[in-house]
């Protein structure tokens, strides 16, 4: 079965909910590995699939080169074109979606920015780590709280935790740790044990650290 499915990425975490996502659906697609710190993402053949010039893009061939950017947008397309990982009835759906909006407006833009001024930054700003490891330690209470309460972010297994695992796996690179958030450090052990978000999290192969300096600097464009 040839690939109908183009996936344009790199080795961060909004990549890695797409590569997560299509190894747990099984479909064949074509990798496109992007080097952010070549700039391959800002070349005008790139910028006409994807305006915001950032990654991941999907292209899906079957569907006359229907394109998709923002990575929760691609999680959705995927998610109903495929029928897995998010309910059909409205309260199932509602429930995944507002998970999944609480990482894309939460987790995600918190973790970016403490990342980068914790790792990257210049010039030291103790004001701005300590703002945005804070709100993300309380993000993490809030994940914690949850998944105390139900095994997986919506109930069962979905996209919701596709967008998530990649972030806040993550948390050692932000500085902050999980050692009292017993049920997220469950949840995190639970998904690492997935073949496909072990295969997903490998793919692409991440590149030199110009390439991650690159991409998380990116993220205070965000």
């Amino acid at each position: 079965m040839s690939p109908t499915l183009s996936l344009y990425t790199a080795a961060t975490p909004n990549g890695h909910k797409i590569s997560i996502m299509l190894e747990e659906l099984g479909v064949p697609y074509t990798l496109h590995a992007l080097q952010l710190g070549r700039g391959d993402q800002k070349q005008p053949d790139y910028v006409a699939k994807n305006p915001n010039a950032r990654i991941p893009t999907l292209v899906d061939h079957e569907a006359d080169d229907f394109t998709v950017f923002e990575s929760g947008a691609i999680l959705i397309y995927l998610a109903e074109k495929f029928g897995r990982f998010l309910p059909a009835d409205p309260k199932g759906r509602s429930l995944v979606l507002q998970w999944l909006m609480f990482q894309m407006a939460g987790v995600g833009p918190m973790m970016g920015q403490a990342g980068v001024f914790f790792r990257y930054a210049e010039e030291k700003i103790p004001f701005a780590i300590n703002r945005y490891q804070n709100e993300v330690r309380r993000l993490f209470g809030v994940l914690d709280t949850r998944l105390g309460a139900s095994t997986y972010l919506a109930g069962d297994y979905s996209i919701a935790d596709i967008a998530t695992y990649p972030w806040v796996a993550g948390h050692a690179w932000v500085g902050v740790d999980v050692d009292d958030r017993p049920h997220l450090q469950r949840w995190l052990a639970d998904i690492a044990q997935r073949p496909a978000v072990q295969r997903g999290m490998a793919i692409p192969p991440r590149g030199n650290p110009t390439d991650q300096i690159d991409a998380a600097r990116s993220l205070l464009q965000r």
